[in-house]
């Protein structure tokens, strides 16, 4: 597991050198567009900053065709705190971390687990389309 650098916004949690998760700090705020994965990933994340006036040229996306294999998601704290417990796929216990407010994780592979330690609110942007429970394996 392990983040390269500690200023870092991001921490990645890792087993055997694959990346698990990105846990994105809850104050992080770019100076500037940044994006904090790999462009090999099935989801990116970054930070898109403009200033005022600046302008997005309006645009589609071309339908391009990628194959997924598994889930991404991406969580965002929206209230209260909770604990995440992260596995990975053989469904050993790799890390587990505390996300506050304002927090966000990129979930990539292996298993997950969340307790909540206030009334919390998250907001789950993921693959889809929905199967479902035939997409996960509960244990």
């Amino acid at each position: 597991m392990i983040n390269a650098n500690p200023q870092s916004p991001v921490e990645i949690i890792a087993d055997q050198g694959i990346p698990l998760a990105y846990i994105i700090d809850s104050e992080w705020r770019a100076p500037e567009t940044s994006f904090l994965t790999p462009g090999n990933l099935g989801l990116q994340m970054g930070m898109i900053v403009y200033g005022a006036g600046k302008e997005i040229v309006p645009h589609v996306h071309l339908p391009v065709v990628r194959e997924v294999h598994g889930t991404s998601e991406c969580i965002v704290v929206r209230e209260g705190r909770c604990i995440i417990t992260i596995y990975n796929s053989q469904r050993e216990f790799v890390a587990s971390r505390e996300l506050v407010q304002g927090a966000i994780i990129l979930l990539l592979g292996g298993g997950h687990g969340f307790k909540m330690l206030e009334d919390t609110i998250l907001f789950e942007v993921k693959q889809g389309p929905y199967v479902g429970e035939s997409d996960k394996e509960r244990f």
